[in-house]
């Protein structure tokens, strides 16, 4: 990426043979509880948007000459660019403000949180087509886009990273090698607009009763700046990365790095010998997009780096992810890993005017040496725990909240929540819903709502979302790792965690991809490349994207439908994206092949798509990527059709709002009379247990078939009337097995009440069945 704003269609990788860049592939770019708030701060706001109040931060032009660490001008050039400088700038600016005491930061207070904004739209930025010449931060700034989010109810958007990401070689920025979750500064990247554009986001989405929600990277940075700077043992910065450096006389136990590359993945061999040498803490957990000869540990080798001291030296530094993302060290002395962090989460909220920050990777934030011949302890690990804690009670402390991205077991995601974020992705119930689409058995799907519960996981603090730039990964590490050899009743017998993980993962490649469906992509060993469309297509046994004909969106758009009821009608926050609303299909193969030749199939599902229809003509948005066939159309013209997909969900969502179920209490999810059924029984008690409240009851259909069944829940009282909340017209009774009968068309769902026989209407609506 280069400085100057680029308004024609640019290529996400770098053209091969480009001398000051590097391409994703030589980077690594792999295969991919009155509470103490209420009593202490009782006149808190009720929305957390801080006001924009510190000054940027501006940059010289550098001095094109030697760029290595002899040449002090090009050192000083890297200190402007670098996210360390910017921190100590703008933590200066806070530190001694009475804006530090205003707010209470100690607990997660995840139904604040959801209050403030419980519809989020999640934004790709580089998949958004935008008119000629406009940014992707001016074109989600256009009022027309928060007119048709208001119309449906949305009321937040999550803008996706924005901030300049990739590296840096020589004098040159090199492009991100995972969608720009490999951040390398502060400030916002030219190809999705400026500052001022972002700010502007933020003042029409509150005008609309929106939040906006920007992204922190707590766990690594890209090889920008800072690692460049960490490489010539400039200052603070080798305390920013998890980064050893090998004595010379040790040289020859490190690999070769070939012309043209900065570094080179360890092979299993050598990060062994390293370990014995005592140099590193050798394997860890396990190596996240592990591929053959691209990545086979977490750990790589840098070439020769020329100091700001004239040294020579090579480094080993750990990645959890791509070999283009170093890890940040948030326990070395000089706490500079920190530091960065805690200054780009203060760059968003006070400078920027975000609410809301989401925590990428936040899970992997501790790594330690285990016993001999184990592995090191990297997931789940205490100063994970620790490092989120401070990071949120930061965020709350100067108005904001957070959520993360935690993709490990359900007591990590508890325990982190206790503590840390505010609110937690829905890592427990993905893929579970997908797989009871795909199988017609929600029987997967049950029992991890069960689990959640059981372990202490409250919905109300979760965000349940639909496609997002990462679908369908299977996120089965709870089964699969901790409890590999627990037992849980599956398919009418005892079955192993790690059992359990194998047959779900099996039922979804044979159900979606292969001869299924050529256009769904397995994507290495973490899950599935495809759109919520293609899951439904592939599941209606659509073998070729072609097969999918005017004639068979009606059922599609059904699933998607009850997908949604799903995640909109439990508590917590309800997120979709834009594949989501214009109904997306994959974009072929081969069109992305310059993305996808590494593995990394995600590119797939992250199509090109116009939300409004700004510019018809566009076969790609202004980053590059290709057009999107779509099954739905645009939002303006959905919202102009009853029948449409956003019309229908404006629907569901407002009786989402009407009932408060984004703040109720789950409190049973029952065994159910069909295998396709699901039932999920809520409390509307605002998550007051003390409170007198009514129940609220979601009945799904994952079958493509007509079904009925009987609904039964010990929190059911006999001679409860049922209502059905879209006209609020009674459909049974609760009988003295606590039960009532249902009927179901195929992919639909019900909102039910339950009302105590002879109770006035007026009492119902006091009790929170009505709001």
């Amino acid at each position: 990426m280069r400085e100057e704003v680029v308004v024609a269609p640019r290529p996400l990788v770098a053209p091969a043979g480009t001398p000051t860049g590097i391409s994703a592939a030589e980077d690594g770019g792999e295969p991919g509880e009155i509470t103490f708030d209420e009593a202490r701060y009782p006149a808190r706001p009720r929305r957390l948007r801080p006001a924009a109040q510190l000054e940027t931060r501006r940059r010289r032009a550098p001095h094109r000459r030697t760029a290595d660490g002899t040449n002090p001008a090009y050192v000083a050039w890297l200190v402007q660019q670098s996210m360390l400088a910017d921190a100590e700038g703008l933590s200066r600016q806070l530190s001694g403000s009475p804006a530090m005491w205003r707010n209470p930061y100690a607990r997660p207070n995840a139904r604040r949180a959801v209050s403030t904004a419980s519809v989020w739209f999640t934004a790709y930025p580089i998949s958004l087509i935008t008119r000629e010449g406009e940014s992707f931060l001016a074109s989600v700034a256009d009022e027309r886009l928060w007119s048709a989010f208001e119309q449906i109810g949305i009321d937040g958007i999550h803008t996706g990273p924005v901030k300049k990401a990739g590296g840096i070689t020589g004098w040159e920025e090199t492009p991100s090698v995972d969608g720009h979750f490999d951040r390398i500064s502060t400030q916002i990247d030219p190809l999705f607009g400026t500052e001022d554009e972002f700010r502007a986001v933020c003042e029409v989405a509150d005008a609309h009763g929106g939040s906006v929600i920007d992204d922190i990277v707590p766990g690594h940075t890209g090889k920008g700046a800072d690692f460049r700077l960490a490489e010539m043992g400039h200052g603070d910065y080798p305390g920013v990365y998890h980064m050893v450096e090998i004595p010379r006389e040790d040289w020859h136990l490190l690999p070769d790095v070939p012309e043209g590359r900065d570094a080179v993945n360890l092979d299993a061999i050598t990060e062994a010998r390293l370990a014995d040498a005592g140099y590193i803490i050798g394997a860890l957990q396990r190596v996240i997009f592990y591929a053959p000869g691209v990545k086979e540990t977490n750990w790589s080798a840098t070439a020769e780096v020329t100091g700001v001291d004239g040294q020579v030296r090579r480094w080993v530094y750990l990645h959890y992810f791509k070999q283009g993302q170093p890890s940040i060290n948030w326990l070395d002395p000089t706490f500079a890993g920190m530091r960065l962090v805690i200054g780009d989460a203060l760059h968003s909220l006070a400078e920027l005017g975000t609410s809301a920050l989401r925590l990428d990777a936040n899970g992997f934030l501790g790594v330690e040496k285990s016993a001999e011949g184990a592995p090191a302890w990297s997931e789940g690990h205490p100063l994970s725990e620790a490092a989120n804690h401070v990071i949120a009670s930061t965020v709350r402390k100067v108005g904001g909240f957070t959520f993360q991205e935690l993709n490990l077991g359900i007591e990590d995601i508890r325990d982190t929540g206790r503590v840390g974020a505010d609110l937690s992705y829905d890592f427990v119930n993905r893929p579970a819903y997908q797989h009871a689409l795909v199988t017609g058995d929600t029987e997967f799907l049950r029992l991890t709502l069960n689990t959640s519960l059981e372990v202490g996981v409250d919905p109300a603090s979760l965000v349940h979302g639909m496609q997002n730039h990462d679908e369908l990964t299977y996120e089965l590490v709870h089964w699969a790792t901790a409890h590999t050899h627990d037992e849980y009743p599956f398919r009418g017998r005892p079955t192993t965690g790690a059992e359990l993980a194998e047959a779900v993962r099996a039922d979804l490649l044979r159900g979606i991809t292969g001869e299924a469906s050529d256009y769904n992509h397995v994507f290495t060993t973490n899950g599935i490349a495809c759109t919520t469309a293609s899951v439904i297509a592939a599941s209606r046994g659509h073998r070729t994207l072609d097969s999918i004909g005017d004639d068979d969106v009606e059922m599609i758009r059904r699933a998607h439908l009850l997908l949604a009821m799903f995640n909109a009608w439990q508590p917590g926050v309800f997120a979709l994206s834009g594949w989501d609303l214009v109904g997306a299909l994959p974009v072929p193969i081969e069109q992305v092949a310059a993305l996808t030749d590494t593995g990394d199939t995600r590119w797939v599902e992250r199509g090109a798509h116009d939300l409004l229809d700004v510019d018809p003509q566009a076969t790609h948005s202004a980053s590059g990527m290709p057009r999107a066939r779509v099954l739905y159309g645009s939002l303006p013209e959905q919202l102009r059709d009853e029948a449409s997909f956003a019309s229908r969900l404006k629907g569901l969502l407002a009786l989402r709002a009407k009932h408060g179920i984004a703040t109720a209490t789950q409190v049973d999810v029952p065994a159910v009379a069909h295998p396709g059924m699901l039932v999920m029984v809520h409390r509307l008690d605002g998550g007051d247990p003390n409170r007198s409240a009514g129940l609220q009851v979601t009945v799904l259909n994952f079958t493509g078939e007509t079904i009925e069944g009987t609904v039964r829940s010990e929190h059911f009282e006999p001679r409860m009337a049922v209502l059905d909340a879209r006209d609020d017209g009674e459909i049974g009774w609760v009988d003295d097995l606590r039960s009532f009968s249902v009927w179901l068309s195929p992919y639909s769902g019900l909102f039910l009440t339950l009302k105590d026989p002879g109770a006035p209407e007026d009492d119902l609506r006091r009790s929170g069945a009505h709001r």
